[in-house]
């Protein structure tokens, strides 16, 4: 079909086109509202926000970011519960009081800010399909398929998800993990967000999140099968399945941020891999990633050069400067965490618990950007000296981490 148009001219034509209308497009798109710039949105959903697939917990960043109504705030916790598969815990507080958010709420929070804006239209209910370059005056255009249309433009933005279909075209292929969560009426405690670790559950863990109002947010992410996992764990912590209000299931995009530039095409989001591997979580990620993609794709504009070089210097670049050493200390955590042993965690539980580093990790304990955080852990000598002996039993773990000091 796609050739066949290209052939004849029944194009719709826009300057950016977006896949996909979540929060990452959304944002984008609030940045992008102030040019001049028609901008085409495809959305397969045909409700903005849904279906629901985030845990929701998010750091006070937010609010520094980008302002948002106090409605989406649900709830703000001040202590962070860590459990062990014995049952040791730790609990650190300090002075980031992570928001529990309406997530829907802002997804939707952007798109009524924008959706009423003439250079703008969306396109619900409609997928994308595939693109094809073409050229013009010696400059490249994109064609785009979707399910119902052909659109024409300049430059096309990749913010669909996990599962990206625009990366798949680009050669670009995410390794997921698997999330499912139920709400429930309990009677944990609503300032605590609860992790449990578990070798059942390696490759992330489960949680507890109090949405407010008795409400809370009970979940697992890890591989299949996540749904007898998720049992399990349930059972673990004393809810039953039968006692959800509603549920929810999604998919988590794994490992390390992805080549972001492409001739006239960038990646944002899940679809970019700008995701913590310690969490699952990305918002304040993709944000920050949100604000140097609308000033290249301004610059793309004003140059007339949608160039990969020119995306990469301009987006790819500043993201891995800025978010990329912060994601890659993410993902070194994440492959110790997940080489842990039941003994490995006792053993690193009390470490923390005798020399006081709870203390440290309360005062420098950051969500999103932990590398400080982390040097100021290793200078005490006790959790140097567990770490030099988890390495001599786990030498890849130290292989990977010179790598990923390239």
């Amino acid at each position: 079909m796609l050739y066949n148009l290209l052939m004849g001219s029944n194009f719709e034509y826009f300057d950016i086109c977006i896949i996909g209308g979540s929060i990452a497009g959304n944002y984008l798109c609030y940045l992008l509202a102030n040019t001049n710039l028609k901008i085409s949105i495809i959305e397969e959903h045909q409700q903005i926000g849904l279906p629901f697939q985030c845990a929701g917990i998010v750091s006070q960043k937010l609010a520094k970011i980008t302002q948002i109504p106090k409605e989406i705030i649900l709830n703000r916790v001040k202590i962070a519960k860590i459990i062990s598969p014995s049952g040791k815990l730790i609990k650190l507080s300090g002075d980031e009081h992570p928001f529990i958010i309406d997530r829907v709420g802002l997804d939707k929070y952007f798109y009524d800010k924008i959706k009423d804006n003439p250079n703008i239209v969306y396109f619900l209910g409609e997928k994308f399909k595939t693109f094809k370059y073409i050229n013009k005056s010696s400059k490249k255009h994109i064609v785009i398929e979707t399910s119902k249309r052909v659109i024409k433009a300049k430059m096309l933005i990749g913010c669909d998800g996990p599962l990206s279909l625009v990366g798949k075209h680009l050669d670009i292929q995410n390794e997921i993990l698997y999330a499912m969560q139920i709400r429930v009426k309990g009677k944990f405690d609503e300032n605590e967000a609860v992790l449990y670790f578990n070798q059942k559950w390696k490759e992330l863990f489960g949680w507890i999140v109090p949405e407010g109002n008795k409400v809370y947010r009970v979940g697992l992410a890890t591989s299949p099968p996540i749904k007898r996992k998720l049992i399990y764990f349930l059972k673990e912590i004393g809810v039953k399945f039968e006692q959800k209000i509603d549920q929810q299931g999604g998919m988590i995009p794994f490992g390390l941020m992805n080549k972001l530039a492409f001739n006239n095409i960038l990646l944002l989001g899940d679809a970019a891999g700008q995701v913590k591997a310690t969490t699952g979580g990305g918002i304040i990620m993709l944000l920050t990633a949100a604000k140097l993609a609308s000033n290249c794709i301004k610059l793309c504009f004003k140059e007339n050069d949608f160039s990969k070089s020119f995306i990469k210097k301009k987006y790819e670049k500043p993201c891995q400067f800025s978010i990329g050493k912060e994601l890659k200390t993410h993902y070194l955590i994440r492959l110790i965490l997940e080489r842990f042993s039941d003994k490995d965690f006792e053993t690193f539980f009390k470490v923390i618990k005798t020399h006081h580093i709870e203390n440290l990790i309360s005062i420098y304990g950051d969500m999103d950007f932990p590398t400080k955080m982390l040097i100021e852990i290793i200078k005490n000598p006790m959790v140097l000296k567990f770490l030099f002996q988890f390495v001599i039993k786990n030498p890849f773990i130290l292989f990977k981490a010179l790598r990923l000091l390239k």
